[in-house]
């Protein structure tokens, strides 16, 4: 059955299950360590990745909301939440970076735009993530400067390289969907002409 023939309720429906499901899958992929996955034990961060791609075609709040969402996600999944840092502020602060420089118009929305933007937001959010381990004592500021540089990097390295595979299928879905949306108010518009 063709998209265009569904009703705008239908394809906001499927595109309601689309967004949660990415999302679920991108929890999951979390704990999956396949070849060519991990650098120095370092697995990409496909909740950041989601975040960035949701982040990239929406406003600064909704860029927000889905950086708190996966965060309290990811915190649920791999930590309690008084025993250290918590995965919601640097979701957060990379989702209101990321929507706030699409906002400025700084970027475009190209692979490679994209792959540096990742980049970017997973040094940050990394570098929230150390701050944390500082602010709760949990280590020394020395040991985790040590940790933070081989972390961050082979982080943001392995995070941006992966960031094609999700935004890619995300960023065609929702321009399709767009499209299809303009198209129907078109079509409503010029039978009320």
């Amino acid at each position: 059955m063709k998209l265009s023939k569904w009703s705008s309720q239908q394809r906001q429906l499927l595109n309601g299950f689309i967004i949660c499901a990415s999302a679920l899958v991108c929890a999951c992929l979390t704990f999956v360590r396949l070849p060519g996955m991990e650098l120095l034990g370092i697995a990409p961060s496909w909740l950041l990745i989601w975040t960035v791609s949701w982040s990239l075609k929406r406003s600064v709040f909704q860029g927000i909301l889905a950086g708190l969402a996966l965060g309290m996600i990811q915190d649920g999944m791999t930590s309690a939440p008084a025993s250290g840092p918590s995965h919601v502020l640097s979701l957060v602060l990379v989702g209101f970076l990321t929507a706030k420089l699409q906002k400025q118009r700084y970027l475009k929305e190209d692979l490679i735009s994209v792959a540096l933007v990742v980049f970017a937001m997973s040094i940050v959010a990394e570098a929230a993530i150390a701050l944390q381990h500082i602010l709760h004592h949990i280590r020394t500021p020395e040991e985790i400067w040590l940790d933070y540089q081989r972390i961050s990097l082979s982080s943001a390295i392995l995070t941006s390289l992966w960031a094609p595979v999700l935004y890619y299928p995300l960023n065609r879905w929702w321009e399709k969907l767009k499209a299809l949306e303009r198209s129907s108010l078109s079509g409503i518009e010029s039978r009320h002409s």
